[in-house]
């Protein structure tokens, strides 16, 4: 149990709850819930990149063996293996829309556009389910101090409506109540740095798998760049 000392008083949590007024207590359970809805976010998202850069490691080695070979069927049921992996999404889009729109044997320039527009819907989809969640550790890292301190608002205001009603004017009439009003700062400043750290996380490992979608596109419409010139050739 914590403690705050006090003109020689200890006062727990439980105490200082039971002193807030309600508005007050509406407040930390809303800072609460902004704590725990951001911290199963936070886990996720560790959980999805993990798996995601794991996948992928495994992933881009299988794939390299297939297309060294001239297997693109063989690369598509290779993706559908890491399920998770970002860069088999991306890459199993492109090498299905090609085995769609070919005919024969022949490459034709329209065939790489439209494989290479079938990577970029596939890039923008799986970014999207990458960014998943981070708008509400965005949302609680910069509105969470606000609430904190709207509560010890309301605390003060509080503590301050009991001054007057009370024979003792002094600060010692108000301190307590003070004290407990500034938890609500405390609390909201707990909730937001969290969210601010994990925020800016997602943001450095959105951005590694952006260039790492965006280099495995490249890659393959290269890919079939070449193996057009060779069958010309």
């Amino acid at each position: 149990m914590l403690f705050f000392i006090l003109e020689g008083h200890s006062l727990d949590i439980m105490a200082m709850w039971g002193r807030m007024g309600t508005p007050a207590k509406l407040v930390v359970v809303i800072l609460f819930i902004m704590s725990m809805w951001s911290l199963g976010v936070m886990i996720d998202r560790f959980i999805a990149y993990r798996a995601a850069r794991n996948q992928s490691k495994e992933f881009v080695g299988a794939l390299k063996q297939m297309l060294s070979e001239g297997k693109i069927e063989e690369s598509i049921v290779v993706a559908k293996r890491y399920p998770k992996s970002h860069l088999a999404k991306v890459v199993a889009a492109g090498l299905n829309e090609f085995l769609s729109q070919s005919s024969g044997g022949d490459i034709s320039g329209e065939l790489i556009e439209s494989t290479r527009r079938a990577l970029d819907r596939a890039t923008a989809i799986t970014l999207a389910e990458l960014k998943r969640g981070t708008p509400v550790l965005a949302t609680a890292g910069a509105t969470a101090p606000f609430v904190g301190l709207f509560g010890t608002t309301l605390g003060i205001i509080n503590a301050f409506a009991g001054m007057s009603k009370a024979e003792n004017t002094g600060i010692g009439a108000v301190a307590g109540g003070i004290s407990e009003a500034l938890v609500t700062t405390a609390f909201g400043l707990l909730v937001a740095v969290p969210a601010v750290w994990a925020f800016n996380y997602c943001t450095g490992k959105i951005e590694a798998f952006t260039i790492e979608m965006d280099n495995s596109s490249s890659e393959l419409v290269d890919y079939f760049i070449k193996r057009r010139a060779l069958n010309r050739g």
